[in-house]
């Protein structure tokens, strides 16, 4: 008898376009610890070292979603030329995703974020609405992140 195994995963991601230069919004987006400026839900980041990310910079979350607390940690994988990196868990929920900025002329950019989780055991059974929650948080985060910048732009 053959048993099957199936992997859900629940993919999610937003592009933005963002009337600031790349550079930027990269200092917001790439600074974990300026994540509870734009990120819903996201009770506390902290980021070692802290500043702007680096390849093995770790990362400390606490979130709310669903109305449950969550305690993630995460790595950063990879940071690509330009303004790009990877990122994933490292315990706590089961994720990865990536951060990217870019220039589409010397006063705009595009920011694309992407997410990718994993659920276990019973959240499995309810990907289907998490994915629809997820998809709507983080275009929601994006909106708050040109917020942000373009907000801090008008104000200086």
């Amino acid at each position: 008898m053959r048993s099957t195994v199936w992997v859900v995963y629940i993919g999610f991601g937003t592009t933005i376009d963002i009337g600031r230069p790349a550079h930027e919004v990269w200092a917001v987006l790439a600074d974990y610890d300026r994540d509870p400026e734009w990120r819903a839900g996201i009770l506390s980041m902290s980021a070692d070292p802290p500043g702007c990310a680096t390849p093995g910079t770790t990362t400390v979350e606490v979130m709310r979603f669903a109305g449950r607390t969550l305690h993630n940690n995460g790595k950063i994988v990879r940071v690509g030329p330009g303004c790009e990196l990877a990122w994933r868990t490292t315990s706590g929920i089961d994720a990865e995703g990536v951060r990217a900025v870019e220039p589409r002329g010397p006063d705009r950019c595009q920011v694309r974020l992407s997410t990718r989780v994993r659920p276990h055991g019973f959240d499995r059974v309810l990907a289907p609405m998490a994915h629809l929650l997820l998809q709507r948080r983080i275009t929601s985060d994006g909106q708050r992140l040109r917020a942000l910048v373009e907000g801090a732009a008008a104000g200086s």
